[in-house]
């Protein structure tokens, strides 16, 4: 298939064949849509990339966590940091998972919380390399809005069929004067 037509929701849009098109994923393009073109390697690369990732996140936040404690900033602080981070991140898993099934409600409160869900990270990538056992992350949304957007499509176009001018003419319209 060809690239995605979304529109400012993100949504499938009627695409250059006059149909819709689905909208691609990240890592997987289109091919979530039927399977194919690697999607199984690709799943399992996504779920791998995304656990090295929060592995290597962890010494990161490890390595920072000496940083302090070689400082000498005091227990209350050693305290606040960990609570911060595991809190961050299991807020963060928790947005990034639900942002796996549905749009979100309200754009803007999603966007004031893209800086908890920075310093969360580790939950984030937790959240996507969960979701890669079952499908791609974000492939069950996308393919419920693709479906409804064929079904759409299909409708309205159904309904248009047929030339209207072979039409007889109907109750309230004037008949042609020659």
């Amino acid at each position: 298939m060809s690239t995605a037509g979304t529109g400012p929701t993100g949504r499938p849009t009627d695409g250059p064949t006059g149909g819709p098109e689905p909208e691609t994923l990240p890592f997987f393009g289109t091919t979530w849509l039927g399977h194919d073109g690697g999607y199984g390697l690709r799943r399992v690369g996504a779920a791998l990339g995304s656990l090295a990732a929060a592995v290597a996140a962890c010494f990161v936040l490890d390595f920072a966590y000496e940083g302090l404690a070689i400082a000498g900033v005091g227990g209350f602080v050693d305290v606040l940091l960990v609570v911060m981070f595991a809190v961050c991140s299991v807020l963060a898993f928790r947005q990034t998972w639900a942002g796996f099934s549905r749009r979100p409600a309200d754009p803007d409160r999603d966007a004031s919380l893209r800086s908890l869900k920075m310093i969360g990270f580790v939950g984030s990538l937790l959240a996507y390399f969960l979701r890669s056992f079952t499908e791609a992350p974000g492939e069950g949304l996308r393919r419920r809005e693709y479906e409804t957007a064929v079904t759409e499509y299909e409708r309205r176009r159904s309904a248009r069929t047929g030339n209207p001018a072979a039409r007889g003419t109907t109750k309230g319209r004037r008949p042609k004067r020659r």
